[in-house]
């Protein structure tokens, strides 16, 4: 069966206008959206964990090309963590179209005490861009944690492990280490799946 000339051209005409109107609805949405950007001075900032109202989203250096952080005008609390460090904290309010560059510097810890004797935690995880905790603290992301000669030291005993991303199900175990006991935790994470509800 062959289609005729004219419903051919008909149907690009039709793609072609239905294209042009989704690239404008599109342009229009992202002029209502603010755009957050964020520069770090050193190798610990742009591989520290940012949070925005809560929802962790990435680690800085990652969060910029299809990871741009556009989020509705308004008031937002900006945090950014890494272990051994003070949090960066920030509130910023964005109005329709604005682009906010966010300079983040971190400040050692001086509470942080690393105990005498640790054991090691490696891990393997995909995606290895999640956030990885222990009893609750924010500990670096999964690829920092898992590579060559790289690993988490931790105090022995019960530790409670937990590795989230959004858009996927978090990973949570609980070991118990010996002291300068070597321990690796593997996972892949599970998509969460959209409520259907």
């Amino acid at each position: 069966m062959t289609i005729p000339r004219f419903h051919v051209i008909a149907l690009s005409f039709v793609w072609c206008m239905a294209s042009m109107l989704s690239g404008s609805l599109l342009y229009a949405e992202n002029k209502v959206l603010g755009e957050l950007q964020f520069e770090g001075a050193t190798s610990v900032e742009r591989g520290s964990g940012v949070w925005v109202d809560g929802q962790y989203l990435g680690y800085l250096k990652e969060l910029k090309g299809s990871k741009t952080v556009l989020l509705l005008p308004g008031e937002h609390e900006i945090v950014v963590r890494q272990a051994g460090y003070k949090d960066f904290s920030q509130r910023v309010t964005l109005q329709p179209g604005d682009k906010r560059l966010l300079q983040v510097t971190l400040q050692k810890d001086p509470r942080l005490q690393m105990p005498a004797v640790t054991a090691e935690i490696k891990l393997s995880v995909d995606p290895d861009r999640a956030a990885v905790f222990v009893d609750g603290m924010f500990a670096g992301h999964a690829g920092e944690l898992g590579g060559v000669g790289e690993g988490l030291l931790v105090a022995p005993g019960r530790r409670k492990i937990t590795i989230s991303l959004p858009g996927y199900r978090s990973f949570e175990t609980e070991v118990d280490l010996a002291p300068n006991q070597k321990f690796e935790i593997k996972t892949k994470l599970v998509r969460a799946a959209v409520s259907q509800e």
